[in-house]
């Protein structure tokens, strides 16, 4: 047993306690985390549709404002992505059977159904997201939503619901953006292998399916929606100075990705799973 100045005297015992509790509170953490921000998430989608009125204006400029930041990056890594990585690399496996016609039907399920959406969702929370979370919590830091609700104005009216309906809107939206892009890259592949270009058009058309399309937008939309849940709830809660303002940041970029891995993972298995005819290559 050892004395301190500062406090009682300390055992082994008191020192494994201690330990034990900052393993419980690390398991707990994340759990309740996550319970808030669900709670969260109910408040910020009952206040919008309880009264859809006063947050259109801001709506529209913010979603002006993630196209304009988010078309470039969108194009040229869908593109790029599509041509480097199912592009070439599908191809190359196709032309070993001599096949390289039918990277088509490869890319509806490499682009539509996965990568587009997945690359699209990244630019999103990597852009609109971090700055979503920067600008809330130099706010909060500064005290700016404290004096709103002092003045009696709703910061969740005025400030968090214009951003999510405006990252939820334009990450579908950029999604049917980044479809056509990712399939121009593997277009460009095909070329490059030395495949029929009306082939490999034929051969997607003849394998792409409605749900095909439309699943891949609504995830999209979903994708928006836990970005801008997530990277707003944790802009708000930041604190300590600007340091914690960086750390809210790079903790909503991680956490928005785990959500986006986690959520597409079950989506997937449920809309292949109630779409039988999706997994069917003419």
């Amino acid at each position: 047993m050892t004395t301190t100045a500062e406090g009682p005297p300390t055992t082994s015992v008191g020192r494994k306690r201690g330990t034990a509790g900052k393993y419980v509170d690390g398991v707990t953490r994340p759990l309740v985390t996550a319970g808030e921000i669900i709670a969260y998430t109910g408040h910020v989608l009952w206040s919008a549709i309880s009264r859809p009125v006063g947050y259109w204006a801001d709506t529209r400029d913010q979603m002006y404002d993630t196209l304009r930041l988010c078309w470039i990056p969108v194009v040229v890594s869908c593109v790029a992505f599509g041509f480097g990585a199912p592009g070439l690399q599908g191809g190359n496996i196709y032309l070993l059977f001599g096949i390289p016609d039918r990277l088509g039907s490869f890319f509806l399920m490499a682009s539509v159904r996965e990568f587009a959406p997945w690359i699209n969702a990244m630019i999103v929370a990597g852009v609109m997201g971090t700055a979503m979370t920067a600008d809330l919590g130099a706010r909060r830091i500064r005290e700016e939503i404290d004096a709103m609700e002092v003045l009696g104005v709703d910061p969740i009216r005025t400030l968090i619901i214009p951003r999510v309906i405006a990252v939820t809107i334009m990450t579908a939206m950029l999604d049917i953006l980044a479809l056509l892009c990712g399939v121009i890259g593997g277009f460009i592949a095909s070329v490059y292998l030395g495949a029929n270009p009306a082939a490999y058009v034929s051969n997607f058309f003849a394998n792409a399916t409605t749900p095909d399309i439309w699943g891949s937008v609504v995830k999209s939309l979903f994708f928006g929606l836990i970005i801008g849940i997530v990277c707003s709830f944790m802009g708000l809660r930041a604190k300590g100075g600007p340091a914690g303002v960086g750390k809210a940041v790079n903790v909503s970029v991680v956490t928005a990705f785990a959500c986006i891995w986690v959520f597409n993972y079950v989506y997937t298995a449920l809309l292949l799973g109630l779409n039988p005819e999706m997994q069917v290559f003419k």
